[in-house]
């Protein structure tokens, strides 16, 4: 190479219009910029990307800030009562104590689903229903997400272990 190195030669145009060779300090602080740069978009498109793949969690209390048609994760006890089966088609209601929500869930249901008990439901909202893509159950209340368990406690409905 005519310069003797990696990286070309740039050119700084003086006041009076001649150009001078950059200095190193000048070629690594300006590489140092255009590396910061294309990070920076790294990142921007990465953020991006994982913003539309957050999934939200909420309790049947909280569902009025979902966003329709925005996949979330609703948790809660099944409603006594409430199972309804068809086939494969499901239709249960899923309670924190003080609120209840409806969902359709159109395949089987995990074999350890039952009324009372657990369950986080995957899905979108649709006219105030919870149109559930993935359905799990709980084997016992031992073990129960924090945010579910902590709304339940503060409506009085499960009293499991802290």
């Amino acid at each position: 190479m005519p310069n003797g190195g990696f990286w070309p030669t740039y050119a700084l145009i003086s006041q009076q219009g001649a150009t001078q060779p950059m200095t190193p300090k000048q070629r690594r602080g300006f590489s140092i910029v255009a590396i910061a740069g294309l990070l920076g978009i790294a990142l921007m498109l990465v953020l991006g990307a994982l913003r539309d793949n957050i999934v939200f969690f909420y309790s049947p209390s909280e569902i009025d800030s979902a966003t329709p048609g925005k996949a979330i994760r609703l948790g809660g006890l099944v409603k006594e009562g409430s199972v309804t089966i068809s086939g494969l088609d499901s239709v249960f209601t899923v309670t924190d104590g003080s609120a209840e929500i409806k969902i359709r869930y159109a395949n089987a249901l995990p074999s350890l689903f039952r009324e009372g008990q657990g369950v986080v439901a995957e899905g979108r909202l649709v006219n105030g229903v919870l149109v559930a893509s993935n359905v799990l159950a709980k084997h016992d209340e031992t073990y129960m997400p924090k945010e579910i368990a902590d709304s339940l406690k503060k409506q009085g409905v499960w009293q499991g272990a802290d």
